[in-house]
């Protein structure tokens, strides 16, 4: 089945975030294609014209194959506002075809940015493929990362032995037996996602932007909070990270995605 994705599109420039830290479990390539679980069954994204072929594919699917090619962003829109933007119109015949791709469960967004959270992204993607390889369901070329459920028995020296800290298993663990419906955070506000995120322990303020940005795809979230993202304001715009967020709304969340992007290209 293809899924549409209006042009420009460029599959590898929008799926190399999975691939700029090291090999990822979840997100496995092979011959050009990516594959990974989404509802329970693994999936095969293959770049196409017009969009991405998505097989298997049902109703199920859809929507998390649609978030994964972060289909609901309105790039048309955000191209036209960005080029007013001296930084932003010099990045995008850069980035053309970018279009960020999003996490579809969010216990797998919660639980990557709880591993991200004060060590490089390579260190923290060992750390969550060894938690995979673990606790996953392996299927042809990726590993299911794993449910909720998966971690019921775990306990704190299990996933240290696997490289987390001793306070990052707890919160893992904390955060997989919380009875919260992660997946009704879809149908609140930013603000109410905020402040159910950072409740938890473990979670705060850089973690709860992040989900925003990433599992969710709201248009104003901004992790001013992250070290990359404030050394990339410097960089193209020699400007503050929350000043520049103020100059960037109503696209925040996008321009942010641009921005870390350049700053990660040669």
């Amino acid at each position: 089945m293809l899924v549409s994705l209006p042009e420009p599109y460029d599959f590898a420039l929008s799926t190399r975030r999975f691939q700029a830290s090291g090999p990822d479990l979840v997100h496995a390539f092979h011959d050009g294609c990516l594959y990974r679980f989404i509802a329970g069954r693994e999936v095969r994204f293959a770049p196409a014209v017009g969009g991405v072929e998505v097989e298997p594919f049902d109703d199920a699917i859809r929507v998390g194959a649609e978030k994964l090619l972060g289909a609901q962003f309105d790039l048309s829109a955000f191209r036209a506002w960005a080029a007013r933007d001296r930084v932003l119109a010099g990045l995008l015949p850069r980035l053309e075809g970018l279009r960020p791709p999003l996490l579809p469960d969010p216990f797998e967004c919660l639980v990557s940015l709880i591993t991200a959270q004060q060590v490089s992204l390579r260190s923290a993607r060992a750390i969550r493929n060894r938690l995979v390889a673990r606790y996953g369901r392996r299927g042809l070329r990726a590993v299911a990362f794993p449910s909720r459920a998966a971690l019921a028995d775990a306990h704190p020296e299990d996933l240290v032995a696997l490289g987390f800290s001793r306070r990052k298993a707890e919160y893992v663990l904390e955060l997989a037996a919380a009875p919260l419906d992660l997946a009704a955070l879809g149908s609140s506000s930013d603000e109410e996602v905020r402040a159910t995120l950072v409740s938890l322990r473990g979670l705060g303020p850089w973690t709860a932007e992040w989900f925003l940005a990433r599992h969710l795809g709201r248009a104003r979230a901004w992790p001013a909070g992250d070290l990359v993202l404030r050394k990339a304001a410097q960089l193209f715009y020699r400007m503050e990270v929350r000043q520049l967020g103020r100059r960037l709304a109503p696209f925040q969340n996008l321009s942010a995605h641009y921005l870390l992007a350049a700053f990660s290209m040669p």
